[in-house]
């Protein structure tokens, strides 16, 4: 199946440049921000979020009264990004040098993982590493002022939550309200929260935030020129058609679902067994690495697979210490996963990141990709895909696989809009009122009132739409069965209202203007020709000097998904979709009879007749129903009159 999403970069090589520092582009905009007593780095994988930590740490400690710095991960095998690291031939002023000591990302027991954590507080030592969950327990031990003048630095910081059972959510924020503490939040993903947001307003208020950009970091490589995002969909088993996509000359890393997931056969080792039997014949196993040695069916070549969905803690150890050695493209080509090698795995030589099943968790799907993200000599293209079961009429489970699909195709489009470069959007206040770099000014837009609105256009848009195109009612809307200004001005505000009920209802229209207009810009085609621009919108080119936000909320968001998903399965498929998604649509409101009350009457004018129910397209349909909701409201009024 031909890719969703293709983006194609400069190569610039800006983002690996380093500067009199030693520091790369993302790391010195996170140095110009030093002095802040919160900060939150947003940045994507392989932009050097660790080692950004450690110049922030280390001035912290010279210049700026903090005695202490605690980095804590979610895994163990995570810690080693900040192990030891010379950072004075570079040209920074001292060096990282954490004492093994207090590394405490490594084989034993919590209790003296904890213990060792408390003597740590009371020593002189300066540096400290641990996982989130010695970090949790050993704060249920200590008064939040023992953190007065420390720094704690927080990896993966989207594992904190705002919900009241995340205990990790809990001890920071009684850190922040009750100690003079510093706090380093970092996260390789773009959406907080696929559900809970990771910090409510009011603490994330209190954060500096830097974020350094997916197109940023993508478009200022070296050697990577573009990146793909496509779905393989199969019917019965996924073993059946895994070497439909599972391509053995690239070095891939191949996660199979979770042992709960309908695509999971509920037999984990056999899974792999399987998929090693397909490539080839097993040659060996190395006692020392772990190392499977495969000689491959087709041509009879060895190949080096890592399996990390092995239980036991000792061979599990083995290719995980392997693994994190390695030097050279040639040290392995295949990794088979399960819930490891996602966030905080670094393998610079991966090619394609080859999940099966859906993942309900839009932050998990692009710590995924990340991993196929990094720059390397070894490859100019990275991939993605993902294998996702077809939808099958006789199946009980139709209904969660039509909703899968559709959120599988949604979430590649939003990764679409999240790896490619940045608009601002501002009022259009004349004809004479000329766009800038980077800029598109559109007519009737409004900007934003309040700190608050600007605050979330400017880190939060992506997980706004993450929110919007993830809502069930929202993916109900997808086929086109409701009109285009209904999805726009009626069941989009309602989402934002739902996430950020602080604000006003003006506050909601400028926010809901602008994430409308950024998805519809993103979706859409933007040519060149001669001085101008163009933008396809709604199936035709407008020149964007005379966009108005009007016509902006005309265009359906989803059309672009629903196209795709028309053109990925067979026309049966598509029939059981579309009467899956019919079965469940939403019912009609009183906002949206109003917007379509002109449209019906417009309709009548032009056909000479109303809108058929009967008719094969979904709009026609949906104002002859809002025809019927209109008799029956009238009904119900003349009866109570």
């Amino acid at each position: 199946m031909p890719n969703i999403v293709d983006v194609t970069y400069s190569q610039t090589g800006e983002s690996t440049k380093t500067n009199e520092m030693g520091m790369r582009e993302m790391q010195a905009r996170a140095y110009e921000a030093r002095d802040a007593q919160y900060l939150l780095l947003k940045a994507p994988p392989a932009s050097g979020k660790s080692r950004a930590l450690m110049f922030l740490g280390l001035d912290k400690l010279k210049y700026q009264g903090v005695q202490k710095v605690i980095v804590a991960v979610p895994e163990r095998s995570i810690g080693s990004s900040f192990a030891k690291t010379k950072l004075t031939a570079h040209g920074f002023f001292a060096d990282w040098m954490p004492e093994d000591e207090y590394n405490l990302c490594t084989p034993g027991s919590e209790t003296s993982k904890v213990k060792k954590f408390h003597e740590f507080m009371e020593s002189d030592h300066e540096i400290l590493i641990c996982t989130h969950a010695t970090l949790r327990f050993a704060c249920e031990g200590l008064d939040e002022t023992t953190f007065n003048n420390c720094l704690i630095a927080i990896d993966e910081f989207h594992h904190v939550s705002a919900d009241v059972e995340n205990r990790l959510g809990e001890v920071l924020r009684d850190i922040m309200d009750k100690s003079t503490a510093h706090i380093v939040a970092m996260t390789g993903s773009y959406f907080r929260g696929d559900s809970v947001p990771v910090l409510t307003p009011k603490y994330e208020a209190r954060f500096t935030k830097v974020s350094y950009n997916y197109y940023e970091q993508l478009n200022g490589y070296t050697h990577l020129k573009s990146l793909g995002i496509g779905y393989h969909f199969y019917q019965g088993k996924y073993t059946s058609a895994i070497m439909e996509v599972l391509d053995t000359d690239k070095k891939t890393i191949l996660h199979i679902p979770n042992v709960n997931s309908g695509e999971s056969t509920k037999q984990k080792y056999d899974e792999v067994n399987f998929i090693l039997d397909e490539i080839g014949d097993i040659v060996k196993q190395d006692s020392e690495t772990g190392v499977i040695h495969v000689k491959r069916h087709k041509d009879g070549k060895i190949i080096k697979v890592a399996d990390l969905v092995e239980d036991n803690p000792k061979e599990r150890d083995k290719i995980v210490n392997y693994l994190r050695n390695i030097e050279s493209v040639d040290d392995i080509d295949l990794i088979i996963a399960l819930g490891m090698a996602k966030e905080g795995f670094d393998w610079p030589y991966c090619e394609h990141a080859l999940t099966v099943g859906y993942r309900g968790s839009l932050t998990e799907i692009i710590q995924i990709i990340g991993r196929a993200t990094r720059d390397s000599e070894n490859k100019n293209h990275a991939q993605f895909t993902n294998l996702i079961a077809q939808p099958e009429a006789a199946d009980d489970e139709v209904k969660v696989a039509v909703n899968n699909m559709l959120k599988a195709i949604t979430a590649s489009l939003l990764m679409e809009q999240v790896l490619a470069p940045n608009w601002t959007f501002k009022t259009k206040r004349s004809d004479d009122d000329e766009s800038g770099p980077g800029e598109i000014k559109i007519r009737g837009l409004k900007e934003p009132s309040s700190q608050r609105v600007h605050d979330i256009l400017e880190s939060d848009l992506n997980d706004l739409k993450a929110s919007i195109l993830q809502d069930d009612q929202m993916l109900k809307a997808m086929p086109g069965n409701v009109d285009p200004e209904v999805i726009n001005k009626v069941l989009i505000p309602k989402i934002i209202k739902i996430k950020y009920p602080e604000l006003t209802d003006d506050e909601v229209e400028e926010v809901r203007q602008h994430v409308v207009t950024d998805s519809v810009i993103k979706n859409g085609e933007i040519k060149e020709v001669g001085d101008k621009r163009f933008v396809l919108m709604a199936n035709r080119f407008v020149d964007i000097d005379d966009i108005h936000i009007d016509l902006i909320d005309k265009v359906n968001p989803f059309q672009k998904a629903f196209e795709v998903l028309s053109k990925s399965v067979t026309t049966q498929v598509l029939r059981v979709i579309q009467e899956t998604i019919e079965a469940t649509r939403i019912s009609m409101t009183e906002e949206e009879v109003l917007i379509l009350y002109p449209k019906i009457k417009e309709f009548i004018k032009t056909h000479g007749k109303k809108p058929d129910l009967g008719s094969n397209d979904p709009l026609e349909r949906r104002m002859a129903e809002a025809i019927i909701y209109i008799n029956d409201q009238k009904r119900k009024r003349n009866v109570e009159q």
